[in-house]
């Protein structure tokens, strides 16, 4: 953290304090930095209203040894605050239409209770970032009527949506000092009340970059926090204060490849396009589903039908940080309704193996660690790079070959070239192999292969 600086008055000679005395300085933190326990974690996309019946922080706590026991590192809380009732869409509202940014929704239950979750969350190793929606507010939050200068209006003066068929909020005007102010203050609010590790922040990219570059460095210096916008532009990335953006442009390229649309290697012109524009050691995030994927394009087996395990295993493996969201360790293959209530259905957890295998990959293997810190990526080409896309992440005698078939149908081909020769173990069978450099293998349709 940042120390305040500590002015000493002396008054005379006689005060003069010797160095023994003073105060010891606190580590400064560079607010460029990622904190360290982001490196190989995984994020986790909390959906509170629809995880539980009850949909209460009450009732979601009673998972947090499970998740912690698949290898969850942090917990993505969906908006916590209040929701508006003006011009609301559908029973319950969206969960981003904010009417109090200083207050916890009634339905979720108290303050106090995402309180106990957060402590509870820390007891058991996990951070906890929310989900903060700067943008807009609902129509009903209590800012319009008290700063209507801080909101957008058209040319007669009206306020309006930030998007057309938003119609349940209103933008905000981050040109307003007053406003970028009490945002900031909000902010603040919560890692001082809650004790929270970060946040996701909302269409980030609808806001001025300069906002996030004056109060993120104001947040870390309160407490090292993780952020994470939802964005897929650089410049997030240009002061470094921004751990994590989207990679959209790969989430799209998964759906493309799964419904024929693109080939395999298509993956190579995106990699080749991010490693130009992106720091080095920028987080792109990697995931096959989140609430808006659900709600609005289809599950991730809608998406991509019977490679969905597949790529998931892409997303832990790829350069990047790996996001699950609710009810993927349970094969959730319904569209959650955006606006209503609409538990979960769990059916114990068919996937939750699948996902605690990878997750712990993740935690324990620091060559799939996030950012510049991980090993070096290698293409390895294969004699059909169309249908199958193989990888290898090394670092110094340290190796990970990996090796995707993104196709519907069987694949015999040779691997190109020998770096990633040497002798591994499956991840998923525990089957032990030797690649000698000169290798030719046999997949089935979708079949995924881990080997350290």
């Amino acid at each position: 953290m940042h120390m305040k600086k500590i002015l000493l008055f002396f008054v005379g000679a006689t005060l003069a304090i010797s160095a023994c005395n003073r105060p010891a300085e606190k580590e400064t933190v560079n607010p460029a930095s990622h904190v360290a326990w982001s490196r190989n974690a995984t994020i986790y996309e909390v959906n509170i209203r629809q995880y539980t019946h009850q949909g209460t922080f009450k009732a979601f706590e009673q998972e947090l040894p499970r998740l912690q026991k698949m290898g969850v590192d942090i917990l993505w809380m969906m908006p916590i605050n209040p929701l508006g009732v003006k011009n609301r869409k559908g029973g319950l509202g969206s969960y981003y239409s904010v009417s109090d940014y200083l207050a916890v929704n009634p339905e979720y239950g108290t303050k106090q209770d995402f309180i106990d979750v957060v402590k509870k969350a820390h007891e058991l190793g996990m951070k906890v970032i929310v989900d903060w929606v700067a943008n807009h507010t609902s129509w009903d939050n209590d800012l319009i009527e008290k700063h209507p200068e801080w909101y957008k209006k058209d040319s007669t003066g009206k306020i309006i949506p930030p998007v057309a068929d938003w119609t349940d909020v209103a933008a905000l005007d981050f040109s307003q000092p007053g406003l970028r102010e009490y945002m900031t203050d909000a902010l603040l609010y919560w890692i001082k009340e809650a004790d929270i590790d970060g946040y996701r922040c909302d269409v980030a990219g609808m806001l001025p970059v300069s906002f996030w570059n004056e109060t993120i460095p104001k947040l870390k210096q309160l407490k090292p926090v993780f952020m994470l916008a939802e964005d897929e532009t650089p410049k997030m990335h240009d002061t470094g204060y921004f751990d994590a953006t989207y990679s959209w442009r790969l989430f799209q390229m998964m759906n493309q490849i799964a419904q024929k649309k693109k080939t395999a290697d298509k993956i190579d012109s995106i990699l080749a396009v991010e490693e130009k524009i992106f720091p080095a050691d920028a987080y792109r995030m990697l995931f096959t589903s989140n609430h808006d994927e659900n709600s609005w394009n289809g599950t991730e087996y809608e998406r991509l039908g019977s490679g969905a395990r597949t790529f998931a295993v892409f997303t832990f493996t790829f350069p990047g940080i790996p996001m699950v969201y609710s009810g993927q360790e349970s094969a959730l293959n319904k569209r959650l309704r955006f606006f209503d209530k609409d538990t979960i259905p769990w059916n114990d957890y068919p996937l939750e193996s699948f996902y605690t295998t990878l997750m712990q990959l993740k935690k324990k293997n620091s060559l799939i660690a996030s950012g510049d810190s991980g090993g070096q990526f290698i293409k390895v080409g294969t004699s059909n790079d169309k249908a199958v896309y193989a990888f290898l992440r090394k670092k110094a005698d340290k190796k990970l070959f990996v090796i995707l078939n993104l196709s519907e149908t069987d694949q015999t081909l040779s691997l190109k070239g020998s770096e990633f020769a040497g002798k591994y173990k499956e991840l998923f069978t525990g089957q032990e192999k030797e690649f000698k450099g000169v290798d030719k293998l046999t997949l089935s349709p979708w079949q995924y292969l881990v080997y350290e």
